[in-house]
């Protein structure tokens, strides 16, 4: 059933600006990419090529069946920690949090295969410590092996069973046994192909990511911002009652409590000090795990009025929502009412912005050959994927993300551009030539206007200093 809500609301929306990059910056199959592994890139450009068309409900699709997968596994894991009505309720309580239930579980991300690699991970781990054999120690590697290769991340989680098998007595045994380096070895082999991509193209993944955790800015009240923010993605019924039982469950639960504290704690204190900003949702794969625990205490408690009300109203809330986000992105429910009470109207971000190409088409610029620029990658990958596969889209950038390997700008030294963005585009070239601009409609309406020129003849990529 909520698979099939997820299809509807895939259908009616457009691609967000990160899926949109992503489906763009991947039509360039690659054995790994600059902002994360590959997994997600593969899963969005095998649905494209197997179904010939990146339509959103399309390219989303490997997205939607892996979280209907992890749904099963919750249920499984709940059941092998707990009972069956424990993993049913924690399958539910799943799907009722936004950030699984709606964007892990729709949206081209990294998040959908990780959150379902690690759930898979976590229940052969279960097995594995409780001595059922060889082959769920296998699992465990094979599954924390392919969590890797889709967000680096997952590193934490598998952080989190190592502490366990140290710091618990009754399970620090298999640290003198083979089958623990035996599942790490397997990980590191079905991660090896993202080591020897990065190898090959100066750690720039690596770099990229790593950097996330650097800088000197002291923000001593960043932790009680990020676990508060992590508490509105979750919702906040759902992740107070989830910190208890976790705090709890050092005691009773102690494998689950492990894996999910490396994310929980990590982002917090890494907040403390980056001079990046810390999104919310990285450290989901920590909550991933006390939903097991959070299902038991419910399923003991659904005699209590209360504890039935709070689901149903979540589940009424969560519906609601997503109606209204399809609803206003598919047929423009609410017309220009957010612009009055929103400093940008979101709804730009969560269409595809078909109406540029059709404009462009109209008067003539996408002639066959065209290469088109873009100011920088967010731009790049609603341009790119707008226009679509035909069309060659440079990001005319430093920070060119994915499309600094998929389409260098250094390869059309040269050449004529065709310019396009919501900023004016600039870039060394011999002459700008600005031309009428362009616009972005939905349903009619005129969300943005888009700057158009021609840029003749880019003279070097990177820019001379």
């Amino acid at each position: 059933m909520t698979s099939l809500i997820r299809l509807a609301f895939a259908w009616a929306t457009g691609l967000g600006v990160d899926e949109s990059y992503m489906v763009a910056a991947g039509r360039v199959l690659s054995g790994g990419y600059f902002d994360h592994p590959p997994a997600a890139w593969w899963l969005s450009w095998g649905a494209a090529h197997l179904f010939g068309t990146e339509a959103p409900v399309v390219v989303r699709l490997p997205f939607i069946l892996l979280f209907a997968l992890s749904t099963w596994l919750m249920a499984r894991l709940g059941a092998a920690v707990a009972d069956e009505r424990s993993g049913f309720w924690a399958a539910v309580l799943l799907n009722l949090s936004p950030v699984f239930g709606v964007t892990g579980g729709t949206w081209v991300l990294p998040d959908g295969p990780l959150l379902c690699a690690l759930l898979g991970a976590a229940l052969c781990l279960v097995h594995a410590v409780s001595g059922r054999g060889w082959v769920w120690w296998c699992g465990t590697g094979l599954c924390a092996g392919l969590a890797l290769g889709a967000k680096y991340s997952a590193v934490l989680t598998i952080g989190g069973a190592f502490l366990f098998l140290v710091c618990d007595r009754r399970h620090r045994h298999w640290l003198a046994r083979p089958e623990p380096y035996a599942a790490a070895l397997m990980a590191a082999l079905v991660f090896s192909p993202v080591v020897v991509w990065n190898a090959f193209h100066g750690w720039a993944s690596f770099a990229f990511q790593g950097e996330r955790a650097t800088g000197f800015r002291f923000h001593p009240l960043a932790p009680l911002t990020t676990l508060l923010g992590e508490g509105l993605f979750l919702l906040p019924w759902i992740w107070a009652p989830m910190l208890a039982v976790w705090v709890r469950g050092f005691r009773t639960d102690r494998l689950l409590a492990f894996l999910a504290a490396p994310p929980i704690v990590a982002f917090a204190l890494i907040s403390v000090w980056s001079s990046q900003r810390i999104l919310f949702h990285w450290a989901a794969p920590g909550y991933l795990m006390l939903f097991p625990l959070l299902g038991r205490e419910v399923a003991a408690r659904l005699h209590l009025r209360w504890v039935r009300r709070t689901i149903a109203g979540t589940a009424v809330l969560i519906l609601a929502i997503v109606t209204v986000i399809g609803g206003q992105t598919g047929f423009d429910m609410v017309g220009n009412r957010l612009s009055a009470v929103m400093r940008k109207d979101p709804t730009i971000e969560g269409i595809d912005w078909t109406s540029l190409r059709a404009d462009l088409s109209e008067r003539g610029l996408l002639r066959p050959g065209t290469i088109v620029g873009a100011a920088n990658w967010r731009d790049g990958g609603k341009i790119a994927y707008a226009l679509g596969a035909d069309m060659t889209v440079l990001c005319l950038n430093a920070d060119a993300r994915q499309f600094g390997f998929a389409n260098p700008p250094a390869a059309h030294v040269g050449q004529d551009l065709l310019l396009v963005g919501l900023a004016p585009v600039a870039g060394p070239f011999e002459r700008i030539e600005p031309l009428p601009p362009a616009t972005i409609r939905h349903r009619g309406r005129v969300l943005a206007s888009v700057s158009v020129a021609i840029g003749h003849h880019l003279n070097a990529w990177p820019p001379p200093k």
